[in-house]
């Protein structure tokens, strides 16, 4: 675990549907908390590490995922501190994370805003003001080459032309720091190389 700044925490842990022998090129996905004075907030928790369990013991705290999806340790952290979970609609999921949802467009009580993503409404793009940063889960990865838009990843009949153009309006943000779920955060000009 590491502050990237002051009020902003990141951390690796295995993907939870990762088994070896398999080989994925990035088999560690990122977690985050973001402190904003009166709350925390965790986004994609997984092996969440002891000081940010002692962090959000002392505040308010919530969960809040990039799709639902990326459920992880959510239920598990809610079901033991009663932690408020926000969540994209469920895709196609049986058994869906049970939540307050949101799309995008929706401003979340937690001071968080939702964006359009690569996967409209179930993969968006957040924005968390208070820290000029943006999480991004499935839309923004960076699998050892940089911030990038996977075209391989747009959903089956989008184009991915029209997907770089969705998000383009996030380069109006005041955006300092990227906060990808798959790799490493990173800054402005990753986002905007990413975008180009």
């Amino acid at each position: 675990m590491r502050e990237v700044k002051p009020g902003v925490w990141h951390w690796a842990a295995m993907h939870p549907d990762w088994m070896p022998p398999e080989d994925w090129t990035q088999h560690e996905v990122s977690s985050y908390a973001i402190r904003d004075g009166e709350r925390l907030l965790l986004f994609d928790p997984l092996a969440v590490p002891d000081e940010i369990e002692r962090l959000a013991s002392e505040r308010e705290t919530a969960i809040v995922l990039t799709s639902t999806w990326h459920r992880r340790d959510a239920t598990d952290l809610r079901e033991r501190h009663g932690w408020p979970i926000y969540a994209p609609p469920p895709d196609r999921d049986p058994d869906p994370v049970k939540g307050h949802v949101f799309r995008p467009g929706d401003r979340l009580p937690v001071g968080v805003e939702a964006f359009s993503g690569r996967e409209d409404p179930l993969d968006p793009v957040l924005w968390v003001e208070s820290h000029g940063a943006l999480v991004a889960g499935d839309t923004l990865v960076d699998r050892g080459q940089g911030l990038e838009f996977l075209p391989e990843w747009a959903p089956d009949g989008v184009a991915p032309e029209a997907i770089l153009e969705g998000l383009r309006p996030l380069l109006e943000l005041p955006v300092e720091l990227v906060l990808p779920t798959h790799g490493s955060p990173t800054d402005r000009a990753a986002l905007e190389r990413a975008l180009s």
